[in-house]
């Protein structure tokens, strides 16, 4: 018990308190965004999320009181996890449930959940042990070695994933990856060739590798007055929402809003348009506030990353997770406010979503795991 306590006492509370809060805020925001809704499954989506949200924390604790390196002291864990997420995603390619024109959704009995979510966090374990297990490969050959060894590992997720279609999940791993191998210690010439071929590619993809719907999308992004009746209505709804909201916002679950009336898809307001929901009900000062809570945890984060140099392994992870988590950021609030695409990537912790608020938490578990057990590590280092 004295241990556990220790254990308990020895977290970052901080950052526990802000992942806890903003998935507790998350339910409250969710509430707002469909307690007026007619359709009954809508109108109990937030108590759903409070279980999930149970189960989160539960999943979150056990994260972080077992010591990190359990799960990467051999290639068994990552390799076991990251072959049950390829798995998952292969019968989602055959028995899985599309909605909104991608098949994404797995159903297992009574259970419901998204394999793409379980997929990034399997792939950046198992890129996490390669590469923290290859760091003495020096050279030309062993570096070649290394990266497509990298490649070999993400390429079949991110290909599964890619075909759903889930674009906005697929541009999250992007950037995961290349910091993953920047930390992993891949010499900065090779990642600008990577990053120089991946650009060129661009304009094939745009062109020859994107469904109509995805480059409409790209279409009102560059040019929001493009068919605002159509391809760009939910954008620019989204623009008027957080506008009309001000600094001190309309109120919670005002009359009249933009949501309220319906402007905002209810299909989507409570998951890729949450934060849309927060800015026009309570302003700019709270959508602040959420902002900042979100780059206390990045920062937190890349500290925790630093104190854990001596450990290839915890770095690594760390900052594979922060990554993770800072894009998912970066892109939701970024569509909803006009300076990225609409690619239908939640928002950690707000958005509706089971699937998405245990990675979530299960990921600031690990970041914990990393602060509590590698400080633990200096500390007997210093004895």
């Amino acid at each position: 018990m004295n241990s556990f306590l220790r254990k308990l006492l020895g977290m970052n509370w901080l950052l526990v308190c802000l992942a806890i809060g903003l998935s507790v805020f998350g339910v409250i925001a969710i509430y707002s965004a469909t307690y007026m809704r007619e359709e009954a499954y809508l109108k109990e989506m937030w108590r759903r999320q409070i279980i999930f949200l149970v189960l989160g924390v539960a999943v979150f604790f056990v994260a972080a009181l077992i010591n990190y390196r359990y799960w990467l002291s051999s290639v068994i864990f990552p390799l076991l996890l990251y072959l049950a997420g390829l798995g998952f995603l292969v019968l989602t390619h055959f028995f899985g449930r599309t909605t909104f024109g991608a098949k994404s959704w797995l159903d297992l009995g009574p259970i419901s959940f998204q394999p793409a979510q379980l997929a990034i966090v399997s792939t950046l374990l198992l890129l996490s042990w390669l590469l923290a297990n290859t760091g003495n490969w020096v050279g030309f050959w062993p570096t070649i070695g290394r990266i497509l060894s990298c490649a070999a590992i993400v390429a079949p997720p991110w290909l599964l994933v890619l075909i759903q279609p889930d674009l906005g999940e697929c541009l999250v791993q992007l950037p995961m990856i290349l910091a993953l191998l920047f930390v992993g210690r891949i010499p900065k010439r090779y990642l600008l060739v990577m990053i120089v071929c991946g650009l060129a590619l661009v304009p094939v993809v745009a062109n020859f590798g994107l469904k109509p719907y995805q480059r409409e999308r790209l279409t009102t992004f560059i040019n929001p007055d493009y068919d605002t009746q159509g391809a760009a209505w939910t954008i620019n709804q989204s623009l008027i929402a957080i506008g009309s909201g001000g600094f001190y916002g309309k109120g919670f679950t005002a009359p009249n809003t933009q949501v309220d009336l319906g402007f905002l898809p209810q299909t989507i307001v409570h998951t890729d348009f949450i934060f849309a929901v927060l800015g026009e009900e309570l302003g700019f000062k709270t959508a602040l506030f959420v902002v900042l809570a979100y780059a206390t945890i990045c920062i937190r984060g890349l500290i925790i990353a630093y104190q854990s140099r001596d450990d290839p392994a915890g770095s690594v992870m760390a900052i594979g997770l922060m990554c993770m988590f800072l894009f998912h950021v970066f892109i939701n609030i970024g569509m909803t406010i006009g300076i990225m695409p609409v690619a239908g990537v939640p928002l950690p912790f707000l958005s509706y979503g089971g699937t998405a608020l245990l990675v979530d938490l299960v990921s600031i578990g690990l970041l914990q795991s990393i602060y509590a057990y590698s400080r633990n590590k200096r500390a007997d280092t210093h004895r």
